[in-house]
């Protein structure tokens, strides 16, 4: 076998600090794991012209994984700038985002919530074509058959007993009912054993608000999805608990879905446990080790029951000593 190749992206902000954290928790669950870093991000562009530099995707393509740690977009329009994950999300054809939520051992939390949310990652509003005439903006919104079939084929591998599709056909019926229909033919060819629903995307963020114990995994299209799987990760104690992986074919990307969070950035007490969980990630869908997965996951939930935690979370912990907690719980 090869020995697995990781490339750290840090990024902006407090991605510098909760990447080396996350590599630190792989290394101890896969300690022949050979580690690159490279640049991107808004301090790439301000350095290089372009945020993804030509060389970080070269690097990616090469070693098929990586882990990005957050990116801060300027507010107005710069010229030539371009978000670094979308960047990389579309010049790599990542074109499943996946993000699980799963209930940890925090105070107040919500038990039994064991949900996956699949979102196709390259097309919809995303695709960034807008134009103006000063008066008047018009953006592009394309869904294509190609691209809703294969996501349909990663939710309907991924569901468990039930696929849930979130549209909105009753207004867009020709755009959201071809993604709708063409998942649906997908799953009816590749599992026809797995129950299959559909909601509208407004009375889908009303039941997970309020009941999101119904779900098993969720599959929608591009806006959709991210606002959907912000919406859910308040289930996993908040976006500094939240992963998720970028899969394409034979490439994949996983990032924590927190921001740069500049306020905090430089202070040591940003929560890895995002970038830990997106590795875990990184080992189940690209390494094909669920134990390494598996042995990451356990320890984030024991070092939260053993109390240890961050500033979000009430804690006094700093990054490094919250990795340490996890680490101390692996038994590394």
């Amino acid at each position: 076998m090869t020995t697995p190749t990781l490339v750290l992206i840090p990024g902006d902000g407090i991605g510098q600090e909760v990447v080396p954290e996350a590599a630190r928790v792989l290394q101890a669950v896969m300690p022949a794991l050979h580690l690159v870093e490279a640049e991107a991000g808004w301090g790439a562009f301000q350095r290089h012209g372009v945020s993804v530099p030509p060389a970080t995707l070269d690097a990616i393509r090469q070693a098929g994984a990586a882990l990005f740690g957050a990116v801060q977009s300027p507010a107005r329009k710069v010229a030539g700038y371009r978000s670094a994950i979308l960047t990389m999300r579309q010049a790599l054809d990542l074109y499943a985002n996946v993000r699980p939520v799963h209930s940890l051992p925090l105070p107040n939390a919500r038990p039994h919530v064991n949900l996956l949310i699949v979102r196709e990652n390259t097309e919809g509003l995303y695709v960034g074509e807008e134009t103006s005439d000063g008066e008047t903006v018009t953006a592009q919104r394309r869904i294509t058959r190609r691209a809703s079939a294969r996501i349909g084929r990663v939710a309907a591998h991924l569901a468990r007993q039930r696929l849930t599709i979130v549209h909105k056909a009753n207004i867009l019926p020709v755009s959201d009912g071809l993604f709708r229909d063409t998942v649906r033919a997908v799953v009816a060819e590749t599992r026809p054993d797995l129950a299959v629903d559909e909601l509208l995307v407004d009375v889908a963020a009303y039941h997970l608000a309020r009941t999101p114990e119904r779900f098993d995994t969720l599959v929608a299209p591009n806006l959709y999805g991210d606002i959907l799987s912000d919406l859910a990760a308040v289930w996993c104690g908040g976006l500094g608990l939240a992963p998720s992986i970028n899969l394409g074919d034979g490439v994949a990307v996983a990032e924590p879905v927190h921001g740069s969070a500049p306020d905090i950035a430089g202070k040591g007490i940003a929560n890895p446990i995002a970038a830990i969980l997106s590795g875990a990630l990184l080992c189940r869908y690209v390494w094909r080790n669920e134990s390494a997965a598996s042995a990451i996951e356990q320890a984030v939930a024991t070092a939260l029951q053993r109390g240890a935690a961050t500033p979000d979370l009430g804690g006094t912990l700093s990054t490094r000593e919250m990795t340490d907690a996890v680490l101390a719980a692996l038994g590394a």
